[in-house]
């Protein structure tokens, strides 16, 4: 059963009224994090660094009320847990997309985004992702680019709340490792606070991740 907020007795009513009706609601940011120790864990446990970095990500978008909010038919749709979509670029240099699922558990999340990834290289998955297209968190890598700003395409036809988020090409420098990271969200959903702690909360995670992969 879909459970939506109560927005007459929410704190940001005035907000929520301000920014849906606008026709960019959305707000970004672009940091960039020392992802030197999760490169590190992420090797000690045999997976990948992209595996990792949207475990981590996603798994702090699904602790993070606001980033589980959606626009729905002019409600506030609250979804209980939210799965990652993200690209994966095939050897003819087309693209598609793969669904991770979310869970807490780092190897089950590896062995499933995998088999998700290898099927969208063989082209075994359709272009579109495969579940409720509102219930996702879109992730996007460029490990071409060690960007410090990025826009993303939308779709102005219907209420597209879903944050998307993006990583870029790490930068050595010394010990660390900057990682380009950047965050979309709707206005009308939350607020530079909400981001702000969910950002603060990944980089404490890319410094910490070995409660994060299990690890230690």
């Amino acid at each position: 059963m879909a459970v939506f907020l109560n927005t007459d007795t929410w704190a940001r009513r005035e907000a929520f009224d301000h920014f849906r009706g606008f026709d960019k609601p959305y707000f970004d940011v672009c940091v960039r994090l020392d992802a030197a120790p999760l490169k590190s864990a992420a090797a000690a446990c045999g997976a990948s660094f992209t595996l990792a970095s949207h475990f981590v990500a996603l798994r702090l978008a699904n602790l993070h009320e606001p980033f589980r909010y959606r626009l729905e038919g002019g409600r506030v749709r609250i979804h209980a847990a939210v799965n990652g979509s993200t690209t994966v670029l095939r050897d003819d240099e087309s693209f598609g997309f793969a669904t991770l699922q979310h869970t807490t558990d780092f190897a089950a999340f590896c062995a499933q985004g995998n088999a998700a990834m290898a099927a969208v290289r063989s082209r075994q998955r359709p272009f579109e992702p495969d579940i409720d297209e509102a219930a996702l968190v879109h992730f996007t890598t460029l490990p071409w680019l060690h960007f410090t700003s990025l826009s993303h395409a939308r779709n102005w036809r219907c209420e597209d709340s879903v944050p998307k988020i993006a990583f870029g090409r790490l930068q050595p420098d010394g010990d660390r490792l900057w990682l380009p990271f950047a965050v979309e969200v709707h206005h009308a959903l939350m607020d530079g606070l909400h981001l702000g702690h969910y950002v603060q909360d990944v980089e404490a995670a890319l410094q910490q991740p070995g409660p994060w992969l299990g690890s230690q």
